[in-house]
């Protein structure tokens, strides 16, 4: 059964799933009804961009340790993203990123899942405009989900979004749910809160 978590909730992957090698990484959001005039341009979709940043010691270290869609591997192999989606239109996940958890290498430590909306600023576009935003953690091997976290405060203004983070603690693999927003325009940015 999957557990419904709240926000700053932490919950242990591997120690309710033994033998838990590889999971799905699910992120979800709909773009929430706006109101236009009749002769008003219709609005631009919003693009959501979902990001893995590979962490050792807690701390960002090198370009290659993020995977997005301009990166959509690590160069360990162990972390994929499954390919990226530019309007967030339709049921269930919206993006995807595999992670190989019984094969990432010993050095990582935390694996945060970031959301920017991409040319936020240009597009005069934030998460405020975003609603049923969610991320799910899949066990690959059997395709049950463990759990889920939907964020449901207020993010008007922001344009970038941690998720969440996947990470090692005393030889087990855990989930934090943090769903903190932040004003962030790019991936670049929201990488410089690690370093």
């Amino acid at each position: 059964m999957s557990i419904s978590l709240q926000k700053g909730q932490k919950v242990s992957l591997t120690k309710e799933s033994a033998g838990l090698a590889k999971i799905v990484v699910g992120l979800g959001w709909d773009e929430a009804p706006r109101a236009r005039g009749f002769f008003a341009p219709k609005p631009q979709p919003i693009d959501c961009d979902a990001s893995a940043i590979l962490l050792k010691g807690g701390k960002f270290c090198d370009n290659r340790d993020v995977v997005y869609f301009a990166n959509l591997r690590h160069m360990s192999g162990t972390v994929q993203h499954m390919g990226d989606n530019l309007t967030g239109a339709g049921e269930g996940d919206d993006e995807q990123i595999v992670i190989d958890l019984a094969h990432v290498p010993a050095e990582y430590d935390r694996i945060v899942i970031v959301v920017n909306i991409y040319h936020a600023f240009k597009r005069n576009q934030h998460f405020g405009m975003i609603q049923n935003a969610f991320i799910r953690l899949v066990d690959a091997g059997n395709n049950r989900e463990m759990c889920r976290y939907n964020l449901t405060e207020n993010y008007s203004g922001m344009t970038g979004m941690v998720f969440g983070e996947v990470y090692r603690y005393n030889n087990e693999w855990k989930f934090n749910a943090i769903g903190q927003g932040t004003n962030d325009g790019s991936i670049s940015d929201l990488v410089k809160r690690y370093v």
